[in-house]
């Protein structure tokens, strides 16, 4: 049973946000923590924070379950309000300065097995029929033929 967390209003960029969520998308939790409490940009840290809140969300509602196969399923990042501010320019003017914020969502699961393996058993009796096929329509196509260019 999969478990959501949610961050609101963070002040940053969604788009800055946007790179560490592409980064942990449907990796192992562990490895997704390992990488952002290493990663270098500043919003890493309350990202890290929300994957750890995702899992003890997890773990309330499966008592009893192993954290190891979770997997962070999805991750998405929208923006969230705009704060707009002026600042002094030459001559009279001022520049727009807009303070963007994101709201960031995080569902983790655990990594469904049976479905990977089912998967996986699917593409390796497919391949040799697609294999079959492609060397008949391989034969079956007529050949062009291509004349020689003339030169000056």
């Amino acid at each position: 049973m999969e478990a959501v967390a949610k961050l609101r209003n963070y002040p940053t960029s969604p788009r800055k946000m946007r790179l560490l969520a592409d980064l942990i998308r449907g990796e192992k939790v562990e490895k997704a923590l390992a990488m952002l409490e290493h990663h270098p940009k500043h919003p890493a840290v309350p990202m890290r924070k929300l994957v750890l809140s995702a899992i003890n969300n997890w773990k309330q509602k499966n008592e009893g379950g192993d954290e190891a196969g979770l997997v962070v399923k999805t991750i998405m990042v929208d923006c969230g309000r705009t704060l707009k501010r002026m600042r002094p320019a030459p001559q009279g003017r001022g520049y727009r300065v807009r303070k963007r914020s994101n709201h960031v969502t995080v569902i983790v699961d655990e990594k469904n097995v049976h479905l990977d393996e089912m998967v996986g058993k699917a593409k390796v009796q497919v391949a040799p029929v697609i294999a079959e096929t492609a060397t008949e329509v391989v034969k079956e196509a007529p050949v062009k033929k291509t004349r020689a260019k003339k030169t000056k």
